[in-house]
């Protein structure tokens, strides 16, 4: 059986829906391109993911075994930053600790952010009383600093990595779901929306083949800054003791176990870890405000 090809268009030439999101897509990327600190910000998240993942399998070190023969070395050819107070190579520890912050916050902001998209859409969707009631309990939920969460939790158990990021998905998804529901609203009105529930379209339907993926500029914006939050949040706690427990750490960790050497001119215990949280939540905002201007249609020309 032939196919039947519509007047004007070649076999093989994309439809026009697909080539509008093809051309949509190309225009965000050089809109993201031109944005100098977001291109700067993506190099940094880069060179941090390679460092953190890949340099142990370059620079390999002891990070489980307590070695007194070389404690709180200075900087060196052999300790390119120098050993902490349990001989640890600074240097390896950085990458150690950079993969659990990285691991845990990534996690923890993705969880966040999905945990947010669907409360969201789903009460931008329902409307009515069920939206009001759904989002007091944001509101409710925001009301409450998520340190003091943290803290508390972290005070009556003592959290693994999983458990960690599953605390931070939890406290953290409130911001997103008031984007989302945002979003939804100004969607779920709009005629292909009408169409799909005058012809017996399910809400489920609606939602997940329409709403959420015409939401996904909100959603991935929303996504870096989660993860850039969740990182901050695992440095806080750890900073405190309340985080991942020796012999793993993370940045954080690293600061609350440097701070007392810090006073005897160890500096290289304290800034390396402090300069890496900076320099990493710092990248994740500025691909943030990339993607947010990117993906933003009324700042096209």
């Amino acid at each position: 059986m032939s196919t039947v090809i519509p007047p004007g268009r070649a076999p093989g030439t994309a439809t026009p829906a697909k080539s509008a999101a093809a051309s949509g897509t190309r225009l965000a990327v050089r809109r993201f391109l031109r944005n100098r600190l977001a291109v700067v910000g993506l190099g940094v998240l880069v060179f941090f993911v390679l460092f953190c993942f890949a340099g142990p399998l370059v620079y390999s070190t002891d990070q489980t075994h307590t070695l007194l023969h070389q404690v709180n070395l200075a900087p060196s050819g052999a300790h390119w930053l120098g050993t902490d107070a349990v001989g640890h190579d600074e240097l390896g520890r950085l990458m150690y600790g950079g993969k659990v912050s990285l691991i845990v916050g990534l996690a923890a902001g993705v969880l966040a952010t999905v945990i947010g998209t669907l409360w969201g859409a789903a009460a931008g969707y329902a409307g009515g009383w069920i939206d009001a009631v759904m989002m007091r309990v944001v509101d409710a939920g925001i009301a409450i600093p998520a340190l003091f969460i943290l803290l508390v939790v972290s005070a009556i158990t003592t959290p693994d990595l999983g458990g960690l990021v599953i605390i931070l998905g939890f406290v953290s998804w409130l911001v997103p779901s008031r984007l989302v529901r945002a979003e939804t609203l100004t969607l779920k009105n709009r005629d292909y929306i009408l169409t799909l529930r005058a012809i017996g379209g399910t809400h489920a339907r609606a939602i997940t083949r329409h709403i959420l993926p015409n939401s996904v500029s909100t959603i991935v914006v929303a996504a870096t800054f989660q993860i850039a939050d969740a990182i901050l949040l695992v440095a806080y706690v750890s900073y405190l003791g309340l985080g991942v427990q020796p012999p793993a750490t993370d940045w954080g960790g690293m600061l609350s176990a440097g701070l007392t050497a810090a006073y005897s001119g160890y500096w290289w215990l304290i800034l390396p870890p402090g300069l890496a949280i900076i320099l990493v939540v710092w990248a994740f905002n500025a691909i943030g405000d990339g993607l947010r201007d990117a993906f933003d249609v009324r700042g096209r020309g």
